[in-house]
């Protein structure tokens, strides 16, 4: 298997945004074999000391947790459940989907239907599927059946093993965001693995980005980093319909990309950019004029400020059941990222 054991694991946890305690325990366990401490919160979200070398900034590196998924709503007297989207959807991709449903009592499966093409009007053949009307279907007979499985508010996420594809590339769902929560792990552990940096490197797997940066709002406030980076992913520039003038050019293979941009401290994206190629890192650079849409969003105004880089790494078909990365670019990311923090010395300063 060319999938590093714990991003396997990490993919293929149960965690939806607001219940991602699987995940969350898979992530503190593998960092508790380097990790000085680590530590759980209230939130769910879990953060891995690495201690300083001397009195140098603490360096926050903040993946999110949680990924996309489903709600139950309603289970119908026909045994029939319905559901909303816990996160940003695009509704076309359910349809005909299997589903593991958390109960209380284990993993429930399930297949996501809705009414037959055959069945469907002209027009309604041409119009893309509501979620409204879609339900999950475990089979149950009756709705007294399915409600002795099932409660409204379980959650369910698309069911699926990671798949390894050619070039180094694996597929899998919640790769959005199990990528940036391992890059996070990966890169303090190589740090721990250098002896340390000048200040305190606490890897940070936070919860609730995709329902508005829960995780990241709490967390950013109670650490009160000197400095941070978020991971994320970005969307991979070379699929088809993917415009690159938008974007700019994340080819598979051209490692992180560093973004630049208004709420991003220009300092640190330079350091992030002398890092890489002192350590002959390849990198891309994106630009954002407002908002990221990432926890950096979060993170930077937290307090009095928190000085906050961003670096992603390319991904297609994302909150899809079949996101795909390649695997180099998840290791140069949290090489990246270990580089920049060994680097940065004691008495940095970020005022401007």
């Amino acid at each position: 298997m060319i999938i590093p054991p714990v991003l396997n694991s990490l993919l293929t946890a149960h965690g939806p945004s607001g219940n991602e305690a699987t995940p969350a325990a898979v992530w503190r366990e593998a960092a508790a074999a380097f990790a000085g401490s680590v530590e759980a919160d209230v939130m769910g979200s879990s953060i891995a000391r690495v201690a300083a070398t001397a009195d140098g900034p603490s360096l926050a590196i903040v993946g999110h947790i949680d990924e996309i998924g489903l709600i139950v709503t309603h289970i119908e007297d026909t045994g029939f459940i319905r559901f909303m989207g816990v996160g940003g959807w695009d509704p076309q991709v359910l349809v005909g989907q299997r589903v593991e449903l958390a109960t209380r009592d284990g993993l429930v499966p399930g297949v996501v239907g809705k009414k037959p093409i055959h069945l469907l009007d002209a027009d309604d053949r041409k119009k893309v599927a509501e979620m409204k009307s879609m339900h999950i279907d475990i089979g149950a007979v009756d709705g007294d059946a399915a409600r002795k499985l099932v409660r409204v508010g379980d959650v369910a996420v698309i069911a699926g093993e990671p798949v390894e594809l050619q070039g180094g590339r694996v597929a899998s769902r919640s790769m959005d965001n199990r990528l940036g929560c391992y890059v996070a792990y990966e890169a303090a552990r190589l740090v721990a693995k250098a002896g340390g940096a000048a200040g305190e490197v606490i890897a940070v797997a936070a919860v609730q980005e995709e329902t508005g940066f829960g995780g990241s709002t709490t967390t950013a406030h109670s650490l009160a980093p000197g400095l941070a980076i978020a991971v994320d992913v970005t969307h991979a520039t070379d699929a088809p319909g993917v415009e690159e003038q938008q974007l700019g050019s994340h080819d598979f293979g051209s490692g992180p990309v560093i973004e630049r941009g208004t709420s991003l401290h220009p300092m640190i994206s330079e350091l992030l950019i002398e890092a890489a190629e002192a350590e002959k890192i390849p990198y891309t650079l994106a630009a954002s004029g407002r908002h990221t849409g990432t926890d950096a969003d979060a993170i930077y105004r937290s307090r009095g400020g928190v000085p906050t880089g961003l670096v992603s790494v390319p991904l297609r078909y994302m909150h899809s059941p079949v996101e795909v990365v390649q695997l180099d670019d998840v290791e140069n990311a949290a090489k990246l990222i270990a580089a920049f923090a060994l680097r940065l010395p004691a008495d940095i300063s970020f005022e401007r």
